[in-house]
C-alpha cells in the first residue's frame, strides 16, 4: 500500500461500500456511480469533486472517513483525521445545532436540508449548504454511524 491510494487503506473500502449502500437505501439514488470492484468504487468516492466526511458510533464519535475534497477543506491529515472527534468540526458556539442535526438524522435516517457553519483545523471558517447527512449501517443492517456530503460552501470571514 502507498499514500497515494488511501482508500485502500484503514477499512476505506469497506466504508466506502457502507456509506453508498446506506445512501442508496435511504435516499433511493446513488451517491457515484457504482462502477468496477469496491477498490474502484471507493477510489472513486475518495476522488469525488464533492465533500464525503463519516464517524463512527463512540460516545464522543471519531472521524473514520474523508475523502480528499473533505480533508482538503478541513486541512486534515488522514493519522489527525482518525484521531479527530466529529465535534470538532463545528466551533464550540455551533455544537448545539450540530448535536441536533446528527439527533434528527438518527431519528429520521437522513437529512437532506442541512446548513450550517464548519470549522477547518487552521481556524478557516465555512458555511456549507444544501448537506445531506445519513446513517451508516454495516451489511446486516446494524447502525455504525452518520455519513455527510456536499458540494456548496462559502468561506467566511474569521470571527
Amino acid at each position: 500500500m502507498t499514500g497515494t491510494e488511501p482508500w485502500l487503506q484503514n477499512g476505506w473500502i469497506e466504508q466506502s461500500q457502507r456509506m453508498l449502500d446506506s445512501y442508496h437505501c435511504l435516499l433511493g439514488h446513488q451517491l457515484i456511480e457504482r462502477v468496477g470492484t469496491d477498490a474502484e468504487q471507493a477510489a472513486s468516492l475518495y476522488n469525488a469533486p464533492f465533500v464525503v466526511v463519516s464517524h463512527g458510533t463512540q460516545v464522543d464519535p471519531l472521524l473514520n472517513y474523508a475523502n480528499a475534497v473533505a480533508l482538503d477543506l478541513w486541512k486534515l491529515s488522514i493519522p489527525k483525521l482518525l484521531d479527530t472527534p466529529s465535534r470538532m468540526t463545528a466551533e464550540t458556539v455551533h455544537r448545539d445545532e450540530r448535536a441536533k442535526l446528527l439527533a434528527r438524522t438518527t431519528r429520521d435516517g437522513y437529512v437532506d436540508d442541512y446548513r450550517g457553519i464548519r470549522i477547518a483545523t487552521d481556524g478557516q471558517r465555512f458555511l456549507i449548504d444544501r448537506a445531506t447527512v445519513w446513517n451508516v449501517a454495516d451489511p446486516q443492517g446494524v447502525y455504525v454511524g452518520q455519513a455527510a456530503t456536499f458540494k456548496n460552501w462559502t468561506n467566511l470571514e474569521a470571527s
